[in-house]
């Protein structure tokens, strides 16, 4: 009896099955060649014979192709005879044979369990910090060997980059820390209206602005806006192998390309938290003069007697190192891209999340060590 196949057959001789090889089995044809493979079904377990009379042309992949697939299907391919065979097709059934014990099927493997999800992320996160250790040790190394050699800092790159990370950054900050500050004040305003503290509105707004808000958000803003840019931008030079031309004229990449980025984000986070206090208290006193028939000058007052300069000056003493988090995040992401395409949006995305990560947690940590230095 005749089994019919695509390519392929099976036919009953003297007794045996007999596998019929038809037309061309290469690589170019793995596919097709592969789903008549599988029509054939379980009768490929009692194969014992291989025909390739009708064959025009096989290469290893379609040889392999065979043999693997007879022998996962229980036929003892290292006893099968062949029949029909031209001496060169049949050669290269023979070498095929001959090194077919070497490849070995994998296993089918069972999910991993939630122990074994749990270890491999904790891996992959450990292996993430130490490389960002280690690009921040690389980065504050070439910012040293400025101070020895100024002649190596490239003006105009710091030039751009601080145009591009800090002015053309100025009115999405100014918007934003205005509309929290706005906020900020309304809610504490409802409360504080109902037991006539109406001039408190403007000690929380002072100390919470200037103290944590404005740093904060303007730090997440920089995350979001310019720690993104350093990745996209540097993935796109690696990918058209610019960073490796700049290697290869035996420059430095992290001192022509690193360095006035993070030393730019150094310089610009600060100001731009300055600009942010400014824009928020704005918006607190405008609600304020509103909602809790607080005069500008009211307000003013009452904010110079309420807000020391010990808080805003911390606000802006946290702004370089969220900075220098950011900066560091995102030209290493950048860097670190794969050859493809894909990748780029895969690192512009975790760069996002982990330089605001970075700066929530660098922000508790300076929350719990001025509140140990009662500050």
């Amino acid at each position: 009896m005749v089994t019919p196949g695509r390519s392929c057959r099976i036919e009953p001789r003297d007794g045996v099955d007999v596998l019929v090889l038809e037309g061309a089995w290469q690589l170019a044809a793995a596919r097709p060649l592969s789903l008549a493979l599988d029509a054939l079904g379980p009768g490929l377990g009692r194969v014992s014979a291989l025909d390739g009379a009708a064959l025009h042309g096989i290469d290893t992949a379609g040889a392999l192709l065979v043999l693997a697939r007879l022998r996962a299907a229980g036929a003892d391919a290292a006893r099968i005879a062949l029949q029909g065979f031209s001496p060169p097709h049949a050669r290269i059934l023979e070498l095929v044979r001959e090194r077919l014990p070497d490849t070995v099927a994998p296993a089918p493997g069972s999910a991993p369990g939630a122990l074994a999800r749990l270890g491999a992320s904790a891996t992959r996160l450990g292996g993430t910090l130490l490389g960002h250790v280690g690009f921040l040790g690389a980065t504050l190394v070439a910012i040293a060997g400025l101070a020895l050699r100024p002649g190596r800092l490239r003006r105009r790159e710091l030039a751009a980059q601080l145009a591009q990370t800090g002015v053309s950054a100025i009115p999405v900050v100014v918007l934003v820390t205005f509309l929290i500050g706005v906020v900020f004040a309304y809610l504490l305003g409802l409360q504080a209206s109902q037991y006539g503290a109406n001039i408190f509105v403007v000690d929380g707004v002072a100390l919470g602005m200037t103290r944590e808000f404005s740093p904060l958000i303007v730090a997440t803003i920089v995350a979001g806006r310019s720690g993104a840019a350093f990745t996209a931008q540097l993935g796109t030079m690696k990918l058209t192998e610019e960073i490796d031309a700049i290697r290869t004229l035996g420059l430095p990449a992290e001192q022509v390309l690193v360095v006035p980025r993070v030393l730019a984000l150094v310089i610009v986070l600060p100001l731009l938290v300055f600009v942010g206090n400014l824009a928020g208290l704005a918006g607190a006193m405008a609600i304020a003069s509103l909602m809790l028939d607080l005069t500008p000058q009211t307000f003013v007052e009452r904010l110079a007697v309420a807000l020391s300069p010990r808080h805003y000056l911390i606000g802006l003493g946290k702004a370089p190192f969220f900075a220098l988090a950011i900066a560091v995040i995102g030209c290493r992401m950048g860097i670190a891209v794969a050859r493809d395409t894909r990748s780029i949006g895969v690192n512009t995305t975790s760069t996002v999340v982990q330089a605001i990560v970075a700066v929530i947690i660098l922000d508790a940590l300076f929350a719990v060590l001025l509140q140990r230095m009662d500050w």
